[in-house]
C-alpha cells in the first residue's frame, strides 16, 4: 500500500494514518480488557465474561498482527528513508522484547480462543489477565518511543526533502 508513494510526505502521511487506525485500535483493546477486569465473578457471569473474552482475544490477536506484521515494517522503511540510524538502533534495541510480548498475547490467545477452552480456563483469567495487562503496558510504552523516534520525529524533515 504505501510503496508506491511519489514523495517522503505522501508515505509519511501513509504511515501516520496507519499508526493513527493502529492506537484507535490499541483503544478498543483497553476497553475491552478493562470491561473483562470488571467483571467480578467469571462462573457466576459466564456467559459476559466468555462474550467479552472472545472479543478481547479477536481484538488482541488483530492488534499485535498489525504491529508486528506492518506496523513496525513501515517504521523500519521510515528510518531507513530517512537515513536514521538511532531510529534504527531503536528499533533493533526493542524487537526482541515486542517479539516476546507478541508471543505472549499469542499464547493468551490460544488458551481461551473458543468457548469450551475458555470456560476450562476461567479459574485463572483474573491472574492472565493481570500478567497480560502489565506485558502490554511494557509494549505500548515501547511502542510510543518507536513511534516516537521512527516517525514524529521526521515530521520536521518532510519540508526539507
Amino acid at each position: 500500500m504505501l510503496d508506491h508513494c511519489k514523495s517522503r510526505k505522501e508515505r509519511w502521511d501513509g504511515v501516520q494514518s496507519l499508526i493513527q487506525r493502529w492506537l484507535a485500535e490499541r483503544q478498543e483493546l483497553i476497553v475491552i480488557y478493562c470491561s473483562l477486569c470488571n467483571i467480578k465473578d467469571y462462573h457466576k457471569d459466564s456467559a459476559l465474561a466468555l462474550h467479552k473474552l472472545q472479543l478481547f482475544c479477536e481484538v488482541l490477536v488483530d492488534y499485535v498482527s498489525a504491529g508486528h506484521f506492518e506496523v513496525y515494517d513501515h517504521l523500519a522503511k521510515e528510518a531507513e528513508e530517512f537515513d536514521d540510524d538511532s531510529a534504527r538502533q531503536l528499533l533493533q534495541k526493542h524487537y526482541p522484547a515486542l517479539t516476546e510480548f507478541t508471543q505472549t498475547a499469542l499464547d493468551f490467545n490460544d488458551v481461551y480462543d473458543t468457548s469450551e477452552q475458555s470456560e476450562k480456563a476461567l479459574g485463572q483469567l483474573a491472574e492472565r489477565l493481570s500478567n497480560l495487562g502489565e506485558q502490554l503496558d511494557e509494549r505500548f510504552r515501547l511502542e510510543d518511543q518507536l513511534i516516537d523516534a521512527l516517525h514524529n520525529a521526521h515530521a520536521g524533515m518532510l519540508e526539507e526533502s
